[in-house]
């Protein structure tokens, strides 16, 4: 039904809107989303935003499918120890992942492949199986630790995207930065954009 999936894991870092604007242009563009939200992420939600998210991963479900006008399946939303979802198998799992905004605490289980719970498993057979993996950091500044698994998981062949928008495009208004972040990683798992023009585009349409 879907010609590409992809997985999106929220995690409790600032900048959920990332996170959430992604998952709609993703549905946009007729893009099966497999969905993880923390715990931690649905208290940052709450703190920065007016997206009321239900604590349950069914209701979650439900909530972003109304939310960005889903087709019926196009959302998934699994919880924390849904340990037989398809993001926890290299046989079923969608060749890409985006953790947006990715916490240092998420980025430190990934680099060590702790797999406590469900997006590190995740990330986890996204790395093994040699598929994309894109970490969106918020924090700053970084700490050595920071740096050294920024690193480690580059080697790795993660993609390290910090949520560090650009000003080329003139951003008028909050949505206008969030948008030069999410432009990039759809580039980056393939979905066309027309957020953002490209450097050296005189259009973006």
């Amino acid at each position: 039904m879907f010609d590409k999936r992809v997985s999106v894991a929220i995690t409790g870092a600032s900048g959920v809107q990332y996170g959430l604007r992604l998952i709609e242009l993703l549905v946009k563009a007729d893009v099966q989303v497999f969905v993880m939200i923390s715990k931690a992420a649905q208290i940052v939600m709450a703190t920065e935003t007016n997206f009321k998210l239900p604590g349950q991963a069914a209701a979650q479900e439900a909530h972003l499918s109304q939310a960005f006008e889903a087709k019926e399946n196009q959302i998934k939303v699994f919880n924390k120890e849904q340990w037989f979802s398809p993001v926890a198998s290299g046989s079923s799992a969608p060749s890409s992942m985006v953790v947006v905004p990715c916490s240092t605490g998420c980025l430190s289980a990934i680099a060590t492949g702790a797999s406590n719970n469900l997006i590190e498993r995740a990330a986890d057979v996204v790395l093994k199986e040699r598929r994309k993996l894109i970490l969106v950091p918020r924090e700053t500044p970084y700490s050595e630790i920071h740096l050294e698994h920024m690193l480690k998981l580059t080697r790795m062949g993660a993609v390290i995207m910090p949520a560090s928008p650009g000003f080329y495009h003139n951003p008028e208004t909050i949505g206008d930065m969030i948008d030069f972040i999410v432009a990039r990683l759809l580039d980056h798992v393939g979905i066309d954009q027309f957020l953002i023009k490209k450097w050296g585009e005189s259009s973006i349409g």
